[in-house]
């Protein structure tokens, strides 16, 4: 079994290892491990099959290819800030709405509250393409097309957020709240004093998930963003590696790097948060 794991593992990383090493090969290498790759093969040469060198060490390590990305390409770190700028937003602003709407859904008795809560989950699960026409014709009424608004705004408050913080809340035992009202603690005090510090990990996994999510969204900007100059790197990775494949691996590994780092830097939390928001259902 473990040698199974093994192998699954090196099968899963062997494309980032190759693009990792890829980034760090000069142009002319690359062009030569690549050039036949969607080629046919020519019909009097008697060869069977486009011949592709996918080589995992490079002859000489070079950074040149970062160089060209982050000196001579000022457009690809306009479109990394543009993706930092929408992401960050909706990522904190998500987090915020999800953990106060899902208090109410977890710790709140009002009338209603199961059904509304079941029309939140009917939400999360249409697809984008679903809610599209809905979506394009409310921000055009609001006047916020080819603006980043488009974008924050119906991330911030999707249903994403509120089930899975909702889902972690469940598993806070609710005789926090009962002896915090007891002692005379309004819901405000209670949630910031006492749930908040308690959901530190699932905290930290919504913000991973959401991070992950909208750092590699597509459908949305390409739709709602006309000026390319405000959309983001994810948009802008198709179009570099049609010039340079080197500077296309090296972009892409620039591009990735924020997921990575966030990832190994709460790890223990993502975990954690993960297993505990499935608690109960």
């Amino acid at each position: 079994m473990s040698l199974f794991l093994i192998v699954c593992a090196v099968i899963t990383l062997l494309p980032i290892g190759l693009q990792l090493t890829n980034s760090l090969m000069k142009e002319k290498e690359i062009s030569q491990n690549y050039e036949l790759l969607g080629k046919m093969p020519d019909a009097g040469s008697g060869a069977t099959d486009p011949f592709v060198n996918l080589k995992i060490i490079p002859d000489w390590v070079s950074f040149e290819q970062y160089e060209k990305v982050l000196l001579e390409t000022p457009l690809f770190l306009n479109m990394f800030w543009n993706s930092v700028f929408l992401v960050v937003p909706i990522v904190v602003g998500q987090t915020v709405v999800g953990a106060l709407a899902a208090y109410a859904f977890s710790k709140l008795k009002f009338r209603g509250r199961e059904a509304l809560f079941f029309v939140y989950l009917m939400t999360m699960l249409m697809p984008f393409q679903v809610t599209l026409v809905p979506n394009y014709i409310i921000i055009d009424l609001l006047g916020i097309g080819n603006s980043a608004s488009a974008i924050i705004l119906p991330g911030i408050f999707s249903a994403f957020g509120v089930f899975m913080m909702r889902q972690f809340m469940l598993a806070i035992p609710y005789a926090f709240v009962e002896a915090a009202v007891m002692d005379g603690a309004g819901h405000w005090y209670i949630f910031w004093r006492i749930i908040v510090p308690l959901m530190k990990p699932g905290i930290a996994a919504l913000a991973i998930l959401l991070f992950v999510d909208y750092w590699n969204m597509v459908e949305q900007p390409l739709i709602f963003l006309e000026d390319a100059f405000k959309q983001p790197l994810s948009l802008y990775l198709s179009r570099i590696q049609e010039a340079e494949k080197g500077v296309g691996f090296a972009a892409s590994v620039l591009y990735m790097s924020p997921m990575v780092l966030l990832f190994l830097y709460a790890e223990s939390y993502f975990v954690q948060g993960v297993q505990l928001s499935g608690i109960k259902g």
